[in-house]
């Protein structure tokens, strides 16, 4: 359902070093009270009372990951969000935080609270949520196949998420609506998104000042019930992004570098111009194409490899060209993920 102090002064290499990489999750002690997560979610609640969104009241815990248990006001955080070193050791490991900053925290609890609206308030059951959104009752597939860049959906949180299931259509045009300065007005003007917005609109006018059906704080998995280890949780993660080691580039990245078979002047291992903009690769092609961030990561990774072992090399000069190439080699690996859900036959 879909989902603190700077990250320099975190030490992901002391963390390592200390016995809480082997402490399960629960023994932890892990809370919202006095972190950085407790001001945020006032801010929060502000925006909410802000909208006139007063009657609905959401329950905050610390989970997993980001969500809402079907038929319950109660919002998941992720845990890591709740102390600097698990933080930081998240983005080393996974290579992304779902809640780097305020900014970020703020974008998914609008979208959570779109679904604690929804359920609160069994919007769902209303004819026009139906015409509009779809109904509630379709499957909801993990390895759904956006539409990229349709204007029937709203954009806010990454890969095309308002596609995946009408409850996240629902809850992406809610938090679009709810974001402070979001111009939604102008910027989905001419959209059939706005059909959406509008209803969002309207209904929140509404229901606002009234008393929710559902009134449920029933928490999902939390803190309390992770028997996982620190090291047993981020292990789980690997499976997500086997599939990036199984795309065969090597012929690609022969046609972007060349072998070091003779002279050329400034010469620069293939490898090390990838390394220097693996970040700009990454960030760019987990924006553009929607794939989830820890995938791209490690696809820029097997490509900086490959080019090592191969020995390939270009020139100082084309640099800029070759980032240019790798990143419409990336989108369009990343692209056929999305549209079938390997890199494998794109590469042949």
């Amino acid at each position: 359902m879909y989902v603190m102090p700077p990250m320099a002064t975190a030490d992901p290499v002391r963390f390592h070093e200390s016995n809480l990489w082997s402490t399960p999750i629960r023994d932890l002690d892990l809370t919202i009270t006095g972190t950085r997560l407790e001001p945020i979610l006032n801010e929060f609640r502000g925006e909410l009372e802000a909208v006139g969104l007063t009657r609905v009241r959401p329950r905050f815990y610390l989970s997993t990951e980001w969500g809402v248990p079907f038929e319950t006001v109660a919002i998941a955080i992720p845990f890591y969000l709740a102390r600097p070193d698990l933080t930081a050791l998240h983005a080393e490991r996974v290579g992304h935080v779902e809640g780097f900053d305020r900014s970020d925290i703020l974008r998914y609890l609008r979208h959570e609270m779109g679904h604690v609206a929804n359920y609160a308030y069994r919007l769902y059951d209303e004819e026009e949520w139906v015409k509009q959104f779809g109904s509630i009752t379709q499957p909801y597939g993990e390895d759904y196949r956006p539409e990229p860049f349709s204007r029937r959906y709203v954009r806010h949180l990454p890969g095309w998420y308002a596609q995946k299931h009408p409850d996240e259509d629902f809850a992406e045009t809610f938090a679009v609506w709810l974001a402070p300065r979001s111009n939604w007005r102008r910027r989905y003007r001419g959209w059939p998104a706005m059909r959406k917005l509008g209803y969002v609109e309207r209904t929140m006018r509404r229901i606002g000042g009234q008393e929710p059906v559902v009134h449920k704080g029933d928490f999902d998995v939390t803190v309390d019930d992770l028997h996982l280890t620190v090291e047993e949780f981020y292990a789980r993660n690997f499976e997500e992004t086997r599939a990036a080691e199984s795309v065969a580039i090597d012929a690609d990245l022969e046609q972007i570098f060349f072998r070091k078979g003779h002279r050329r002047a400034a010469l620069v291992p293939a490898a090390d111009v990838i390394e220097r903009h693996r970040l700009t690769l990454t960030n760019t092609l987990t924006h553009w194409t929607g794939v989830h961030r820890p995938i791209v990561r490690r696809l820029v990774q097997r490509m900086a490899r490959r080019a090592r072992e191969l020995d390939l090399y270009g020139t100082t000069r084309a640099e800029p060209d070759y980032l240019v190439q790798l990143t419409a080699f990336g989108t369009t690996l990343a692209m056929h993920y999305v549209s079938h859900g390997d890199f494998t036959r794109a590469a042949r």
